[in-house]
């Protein structure tokens, strides 16, 4: 905003201005905002689900009574929800530490080649690196979050299976057979929904 633009507007067009700006700018943040929570309750709700109905047949193929493996698929989802949100949120906040630590070291990196390479090559390199692409995870830190994941998982379901059932063998058989069930779904589960958020993220990129 120069002098002129002053002079032609007046302070109180221009005080519009900025507080139409500053009201469109709110709006957005607050958009973001809800919609990073509306997939993150979206993502919680499909693991309660799918984890829900994985517990009650592991339970009922171990103990044979439906009142027992109600009871467990309808407790223990519940706190290992809880237990899966908190899990979640951690391994996000790591993941989102690794990618940006990766992509400033690759930048350094690009960088200091482009330093010491001449112009044909620097417009050679750039031609062909011109686009960008998602830094894959690495195979070793999918298998910790899901070690990381199983570990929680069986000390949730022991505890709540020996509140229910008050027998240790019971208790310890589906701590072991049903974590293990329960992990492999949410290496799927956790898998859909990185393809997905990664799909909406390369369309709002496409529509920015």
């Amino acid at each position: 905003m120069n002098g002129k633009d002053f002079a032609t507007y007046g302070p109180d067009r221009i005080y519009w201005f900025a507080t139409w700006a500053a009201n469109d700018h709110f709006v957005v943040m607050v958009g973001v905002i809800l919609s990073t929570a509306r997939k993150l309750a979206l993502k919680i709700a499909s693991y309660g689900v799918m984890h829900l109905v994985v517990a009650i047949l592991v339970a009922f193929a171990i103990t044979r009574d439906w009142r027992i493996a109600l009871a467990v698929g309808m407790v223990e989802p519940f706190f290992q929800t809880i237990a899966y949100s908190i899990h979640d949120r951690v391994w996000h906040r790591v993941e989102r530490r690794r990618m940006a630590s990766g992509i400033e070291e690759a930048a350094e990196a690009f960088t200091a080649r482009l330093d010491i390479m001449s112009p044909d090559e620097q417009a050679r390199v750039h031609d062909h690196h011109g686009h960008s692409h998602a830094l894959p995870r690495s195979f070793r830190q999918i298998a910790l979050k899901t070690v990381t994941y199983g570990v929680m998982h069986f000390a949730v379901a022991v505890a709540v299976a020996y509140a229910l059932t008050q027998d240790i063998r019971t208790a310890l058989a589906i701590g072991v057979i049903e974590p293990l069930v329960q992990t492999v779904f949410f290496t799927l589960h956790d898998r859909i929904w990185t393809r997905i958020e990664a799909r909406r993220a390369s369309r709002h990129v496409a529509t920015a």
